[in-house]
């Protein structure tokens, strides 16, 4: 089955207390890459899920965005630091009676002083926002996967079409390919009797069209290219991540066809042999977003 590494999707959980919103956002990459954009407190869920992510997605850049609405997250206990209050105060009358101030303190000016007071606050319920948070995963994950499948049956659509493409050159240079020979051998026999007036040495004559027919043989190539295509539509139908193999059958195709290109001593294959990369090259655009 193919999928495309472009995905979306979004999940809501919630309870009496909070609200728990999971989307999870994924584009093409060549490994699976994972970012979180999370609350600090769930920092210690990532490994959990990656791992919950892995069971859905092979492949791509993965962004996971986590917020939590709501109260009863986080408890603050207002902390004094009683003895620095202490010294404070002792000091402060110290003071006065050396310099002789008759000022007071006032509870305003241990108010100011941020030394003295700290906030400490304390996770409530993690247990709970876990539970929450994996669950919404679980389903944004889910709807994700559901978008990449539809596109990724656009992407095979598109993909076969030039499969086919590829496949009716094949057979269309396999019939031409033997009259290449034949036309070479005409040409080279009425070169001959051009300049020669004599009579012709066939054995000659046959050994030069053998060297050609050799040099110019594209069965092996063509063969190789009809197997390619064969296992490239088998993948097409596999139920794992495909698109590393798909991506190294296309280098094998561009390869044969490379090969081809270069013992083409014809105008005609010349030009099939533009349309298969013309083929290949549209191929390999849509692979590159194949997980």
């Amino acid at each position: 089955m193919v999928k495309s590494m472009t995905g979306f999707g979004r999940s809501i959980r919630s309870n009496e207390h909070i609200k728990v919103t999971v989307e999870v956002k994924t584009v093409n990459h060549r490994f699976a890459e994972y970012h979180f954009r999370i609350p600090r407190s769930l920092s210690s869920l990532e490994d959990k899920l990656k791992k919950t992510l892995n069971e859905y997605i092979k492949r791509g850049r993965i962004e996971v965005f986590i917020t939590i609405d709501g109260e009863g997250l986080t408890t603050r206990k207002l902390l004094v630091d009683w003895s620095l209050i202490e010294d404070y105060l002792q000091n402060i009358k110290e003071i006065q009676e050396r310099f002789q101030i008759k000022e007071g303190v006032s509870i305003k000016d241990i108010l100011n002083r941020d030394e003295i007071f700290s906030i400490e606050e304390q996770e409530s319920g993690i247990e709970c926002i876990e539970e929450l948070v994996l669950d919404a995963l679980l389903d944004a994950a889910q709807n994700c996967v559901n978008m990449r499948e539809v596109e990724g049956k656009a992407l095979q659509q598109d993909i076969l079409s030039h499969i086919e493409k590829i496949q009716s050159t094949v057979q269309a240079l396999r019939k031409y390919a033997p009259t290449v020979v034949e036309q070479y051998a005409n040409r080279l026999k009425k070169r001959i009797q051009e300049y020669v007036d004599q009579q012709l040495d066939e054995a000659r004559i046959v050994t030069e069209i053998a060297i050609f027919a050799d040099k110019a043989d594209i069965n092996e190539e063509l063969t190789r290219l009809d197997s390619h295509v064969v296992q490239f539509k088998t993948f097409l139908n596999d139920r794992e991540s495909i698109g590393r193999k798909l991506d190294f059958l296309v280098q094998e195709m561009n390869r044969e066809t490379n090969t081809i290109g270069s013992k083409a001593n014809d105008a005609k294959i010349a030009t099939e042999v533009v349309e298969l990369k013309s083929s290949i090259e549209k191929i390999k655009e849509q692979i590159q977003n194949i997980e």
